[in-house]
C-alpha cells in the first residue's frame, strides 16, 4: 500500500519518471541492471531478501552507481550507520520524513547534467 502510495507521488514530480516498483532483491538488482537508472528509493525490508542485500550488490557492482535514497519503518542507529557505510544519498524513515522524498528527488533532478 505505501509503495503505492510513493510511486503515485513520484509520478506527480516533474522531470522525474518511476520506472518500475519491485519487492524484492533480486528483481531490484534486476531492473538496476536493465534500466540504469540514476536514483533509487530502497527499503531495508523487502518481500524476499533486503535492502541491505541490495547495497553490497551495488558495491560490488562495477560502472556507475545510482544515488541511494533508504525510505524505511527501521530507523535505528546501527541501521542508518550501515547504510550510511554503503554511501548512501539519505536515510529517511517512513512514517517521519516522508515528505522530504519529492524536494529529495526534485533537488537530484536540478543538480543532474544536463545532455
Amino acid at each position: 500500500m505505501l509503495a503505492m502510495r510513493i510511486a503515485e507521488l513520484i509520478r506527480r514530480l516533474p522531470d522525474v519518471n518511476l520506472i518500475d516498483v519491485v519487492d524484492t532483491e533480486a528483481d531490484a538488482l534486476r531492473r538496476m541492471a536493465a534500466t540504469s537508472p540514476d536514483v533509487v528509493v530502497l527499503d531495508l525490508h523487502l518481500r524476499v531478501g533486503t535492502g541491505f542485500g541490495v547495497l553490497r550488490a551495488l558495491g560490488r557492482a562495477s560502472g556507475p552507481r545510482p544515488k541511494i535514497i533508504v525510505l524505511t519503518g527501521f530507523d535505528l542507529p546501527e541501521y542508518r550507520r550501515e547504510a550510511e557505510a554503503f554511501g548512501v544519498e539519505a536515510y529517511l524513515n517512513k512514517s517521519r520524513d516522508y515528505h522530504r522524498l519529492p524536494r529529495l528527488l526534485s533537488s537530484f533532478v536540478s543538480a543532474r547534467p544536463h545532455s
